[in-house]
């Protein structure tokens, strides 16, 4: 709080949460010193659906080695990179680690697969989108509090997870259900603590990623030099490093392009904040762009990237051999308990409501929290 810069989100003014909590064991300390972007944080942390995500697709599907990444360690890493960039520009460092630890919560189990199979089921009721569902989840299917749902965040959270890419100008049912709530602004730019956590993520799969697919072969150095940039980072690192293997290398590799591209990000968006003159978190909201992110050169850089890892990884032909399963799976259970809701659990079935969209709706929250293997659990149990 000392060191926070002006533009920073400030918890003493935030709006507020939905529900009034009043005067209860917060107030009389004990349950910590803690301001309110801090207790969002622990609250994200303390969620079932936080917990869950060890055992969410990252970039592998139920993945059997215990070195990969699950959505779980990719939210922790984002979060460390997130709260660097936070600090250096004197942001909110809580409301940051908060927005990367929550970001990928509304993830259904194998990863886009599964996003991909219940879009399909919701069609004709509104669709699925797992950044909406990640709001839903915080603000009505999370429930350990007794007098209302929700983790009761603040409209700051609500909103950095609402828009972190930028205004909203067509939200999904799901979106405009939690707006009507809590009018989010969707039509305005969220808090600077929002952007850097949604570059802190592109930082973070892209680097990270590469990682994961060398070690299960289905990338290589070789492949991955044929990006310029990437080919002069390399050909640096082994002229630091001459008498090591280039496979110790590949970890030094990847603190650079993270170190490269975090450096990047703080000094463009110094920059952007000089030449805007924004000095407010009003003004940041106002600003009419995106202030917190990379720049041109470095942007360009990171859309190659990502085009070669979809090229190389994420559409390999084990990837998509494996995503194929997975929305056989999902797709599968969603129609099967529509058919039959007396296979949910208790609690899910007897929830049920008769109508649609209400009632596919409801399958698909109960859908989206599995993780990848309950689901196949699941899906074994009934169809062998």
């Amino acid at each position: 709080m000392i060191n926070m810069a002006r533009y920073a989100s400030d918890p003493r003014a935030s709006r507020g949460r939905l529900h009034d909590e009043g005067r209860t064991e917060i107030d009389s300390g004990i349950r910590g010193p803690r301001d309110d972007f801090q207790r969002d944080r622990d609250r994200i942390i303390h969620s079932i659906s936080f917990r869950r995500l060890r055992h969410k697709t990252q970039v592998f599907v139920s993945p059997d080695g215990d070195h990969f990444r699950v959505r779980l360690t990719h939210s922790l890493e984002v979060a460390q990179i997130g709260r660097t960039i936070a600090r250096a520009l004197g942001l909110n460092e809580d409301l940051t680690e908060a927005l990367c630890l929550a970001h990928d919560i509304g993830h259904p189990p194998f990863g886009h697969a599964g996003e991909d199979a219940l879009e399909e089921a919701l069609a004709d009721h509104g669709g699925f989108d797992h950044n909406a569902q990640t709001i839903r989840t915080l603000t009505q299917l999370e429930r350990p509090y007794p007098r209302w749902q929700g983790l009761n965040l603040t409209w700051e959270m609500l909103e950095g997870l609402a828009k972190h890419n930028g205004p909203v100008s067509k939200p999904t049912w799901a979106l405009d259900e939690a707006n009507s709530l809590m009018d989010l602004d969707l039509n305005s730019w969220p808090s600077l603590e929002a952007q850097i956590a949604a570059v802190a993520d592109d930082i973070a799969y892209d680097n990270h990623d590469i990682d994961d697919g060398i070690r299960a072969g289905l990338l290589s150095i070789d492949q991955l030099v044929t990006l310029p940039f990437i080919a002069e980072r390399w050909e640096d690192i082994c002229d630091r490093f001459p008498d090591i293997e280039p496979d110790r290398l590949v970890f030094e590799l990847i603190r650079d392009q993270i170190g490269l591209m975090v450096n990047d990000v703080i000094e463009t968006t110094q920059k952007r904040l000089s030449e805007s003159g924004v000095t407010t978190a009003d003004d940041v909201r106002a600003a009419g762009m995106m202030i917190g992110g990379f720049s041109e050169t470095m942007a360009v850089k990171e859309r190659a990237l990502k085009k070669f890892m979809y090229a190389n990884l994420y559409n390999h032909p084990e990837q998509l051999e494996a995503a194929d399963k997975a929305r056989i799976v999902v797709a599968d259970l969603v129609k099967v308990y529509r058919e039959k809701p007396s296979l949910m659990p208790q609690g899910w079935a007897h929830s049920l409501p008769s109508a649609e969209p209400e009632r596919i709706r409801h399958i698909a929250d109960f859908m989206a929290g599995m993780t990848d293997r309950y689901a196949s659990k699941c899906h074994h149990a009934i169809f062998g």
